[in-house]
């Protein structure tokens, strides 16, 4: 496909970066399940269509002692990601346009390789050199990210860009075909009764698109490949390429049928101990509509009981705010989106404590204090307490610490990655790997102004000859509570 061909330099993708994808992420996924994966820290990294490199560009400058290689059919998201590569004099990270079919072992061996968004939207062949390609390239004990729509959930989708093809044909323009094509989606959505069980089905289909970007939903609803495909199916094919299934890339979240007893007898009886069996039968429970499968080589031994030896190969952190009980016997530990929880457990209240004032710092189990030792053993119980915490979200693991500012100094630095993507775009990549909304002008320029040059009293002058029509008063208030939004989200370096 020529340049001039490619959808991707005619409509470009929004780059963002996708925290799953970190190899931080694949490390402790990898060594909840045995394996021993290269250091977070000397590791090499490809991304298989990596647009414009907004996931790649981070995370190399967050780990300059890695290397990361990236590659992208279309030509023009790679320029821009080039020229930002040049503005960060970064060393350790390559990207170029190429194609999946041309890639060779001249490129190296990696320890961990990335499809975002790609196997579901490509032919047969280009799924099978993708597998192959992550056989033949990558280490000993790597791991492979892949992404793909999953069945039964997508045949909703699938059904969807059918109507959606159908109406929006012969439509050239971009936007023209993206709004026949959901015109006539909701125009189906508003023939079906109230109590129709359709209408609901399809009702939050149309609300999952239009909260995206249209540009995505553009590329990914109407490109020429969306094959949604069974879990089974995905690793029978992974198999025939010598690569076997290690884990999604993030653990089930609670209310997920896994965790339930009334419905293990069924499982058992129909999957027995086959772990692929398993997930396809909750995935049919699930209506699972995606995935995100981490592969590694099949000659390694995968293990699905994590020891408590595990956990002391990891880092914890945790973004709670822990606050008194209403009665005082107690803790209340809550996460931003409000979830919390209450516990009385002397060892869990001192663990968790020590992990929230670190935030967004992790810590490891040596570096944990005498207290939380002694009152929260890892043993068996210990590990199965520690499993609940991070299924809940409460904590999160880690291999790898993120260069984040363990306070706010005299003179903060924002990370110059973010301060790069500020000045072209509303939102912003976190040191670690989270994206950050930059909805309000005022916010947007006071992170830029965040070099480390400053003090507070510079940066309200500064601010105040930015915004002379904003009350000083209300400049100054807002200061520090962005300081510490800007320190929690990990967006200033130490």
């Amino acid at each position: 496909m020529t340049r001039e061909l490619s959808p991707y330099n005619e409509v470009a993708y929004p780059g963002f970066a996708y925290p799953y994808t970190h190899p931080d992420r694949l490390a402790t996924m990898a060594i909840l399940h045995g394996l021993s994966p290269a250091p977070v820290e000397h590791c090499r990294m490809l991304e298989v269509a990596c647009g414009d490199g907004s996931n790649l560009i981070p995370m190399a400058y967050a780990i300059p002692g890695s290397e990361f290689v990236g590659f992208d059919l279309a030509g023009q998201p790679i320029e821009q990601g080039l020229a930002r590569i040049r503005e960060l004099g970064l060393a350790n990270v390559r990207i170029f346009e190429g194609n999946l079919l041309d890639v060779s072992e001249d490129l190296g061996r990696f320890d961990y390789i990335v499809a975002h968004g790609f196997y579901s939207w490509v032919p047969e062949p280009m799924r099978d050199r993708l597998l192959s390609v992550c056989r033949e390239l990558l280490t000993l004990h790597g791991v492979a990210f892949v992404s793909y729509n999953a069945l039964p959930g997508g045949y909703v989708r699938k059904m969807a860009r059918e109507m959606m093809l159908l109406k929006s044909e012969g439509i050239e323009d971009p936007g023209e075909k993206l709004s026949a094509g959901i015109g006539l989606l909701r125009s189906v959505f508003e023939a079906r009764a109230q109590d129709d069980p359709f209408r609901r089905v399809l009702e939050d289909h149309i609300q999952t698109m239009e909260s995206r970007s249209p540009e995505a939903v553009f590329h990914d609803e109407f490109s020429e490949f969306n094959e949604p495909v069974l879990f089974s199916g995905f690793v029978e094919h992974a198999r025939r390429h010598g690569l076997q299934y290690l884990s999604e890339a993030v653990l089930p979240p609670p209310p997920d049928p896994c965790y339930r007893a009334d419905l293990q007898p069924a499982i058992e009886d129909a999957a027995g101990s086959d772990i692929v069996a398993q997930e396809q039968l909750l995935d049919f429970m699930r209506m699972r509509k995606y995935r995100e499968t981490l592969l590694c080589h099949g000659e390694r031994e995968v293990r699905r009981d994590f020891s408590a030896g595990v956990f002391r190969k990891l880092l914890f952190s945790s973004q709670t705010v822990s606050t008194p009980s209403e009665d005082g016997t107690s803790r209340v530990f809550t996460l931003p989106g409000g979830i919390r929880m209450e516990t009385a457990h002397a060892g869990t209240i001192a663990f968790m404590e020590e992990l929230a004032s670190a935030w967004p710092r992790p810590s490891s189990w040596d570096e944990m204090g005498a207290g939380v030792a002694q009152g929260f053993p890892v043993d068996q119980s210990g590990t199965a307490l520690l499993m609940r915490l991070a299924i809940s979200k409460m904590i999160e693991l880690h291999a790898w610490s993120a260069p984040a500012a363990a306070e706010i100094s005299a003179q903060p630095r924002a990370s110059r990655s973010a301060l790069n993507e500020a000045r072209n775009r509303s939102y912003v990549t976190a040191l670690l790997h989270t994206t950050v909304r930059l909805d309000d002008p005022v916010v947007r320029s006071f992170l830029l102004l965040l070099d480390g040059s400053r003090d507070r009293a510079a940066l309200l002058d500064a601010l105040r000859a930015e915004y002379p029509d904003l009350p000083p008063n209300q400049l100054e208030q807002g200061i520090e509570p962005n300081l510490r939004m800007f320190h929690r989200a990990g967006l200033l370096e130490g």
